[in-house]
């Protein structure tokens, strides 16, 4: 079953400087934090904070082709976790005809962003992503969405090393 997300924040792990988009259900019950390389979240913040470039990025050309062909993304899912790693598809409408085409969630929110799309994560994402260990000797796995939450809510500036976002 799918739950509709939305995007909470970024921030960057204190333990290893790897930018994350944190993803919140509609109702804040739920937290999904997402590992993604730095030009993928320059991309996510640039859009969040309605950043105007001089010429298209990455994400903003693939909006403007999806434009000019008359192509709609109507959501976006985060579909799967597989090996530590996040699938997503993006659900696309052109025509009379739909496509669901493979992505990486970094691409996938930031494409999310800019056309207005949805956000759907299935659930046995989040109850999976829910057991992550948080750092190399295991000494605390975080098993509630709750913890993930308290966690990245009392993150301090200190904690986010040279990366500021």
């Amino acid at each position: 079953m799918l739950k509709e997300m939305r995007i909470a924040g970024i921030t960057v792990d204190p333990f290893t400087n790897t930018p994350i988009v944190i993803l919140k259900d509609m109702e804040d019950n739920e937290v999904l934090p997402i590992w993604i390389g730095l030009l993928e979240a320059s991309s996510i913040a640039t859009a969040l904070e309605n950043i105007q470039t001089p010429r298209p990025m990455t994400h903003d050309l693939l909006k403007n082709i999806l434009d000019k062909l008359g192509a709609e993304v109507v959501r976006i899912e985060v579909s799967d976790l597989k090996d530590n790693t996040f699938y997503a598809l993006l659900h696309v409408k052109m025509k009379n005809e739909k496509f669901v085409i493979d992505s990486r969630p970094s691409d996938a929110i930031a494409i999310a962003l800019r056309t207005g799309a949805s956000i759907f994560v299935e659930e046995n994402v989040i109850k999976r992503a829910a057991k992550v260990d948080l750092n190399q000797k295991g000494d605390k796995v975080v098993t509630d969405t709750n913890d993930w939450e308290d966690i990245l809510e009392n993150l301090s500036q200190d904690d986010f090393g040279k990366y500021k976002m």
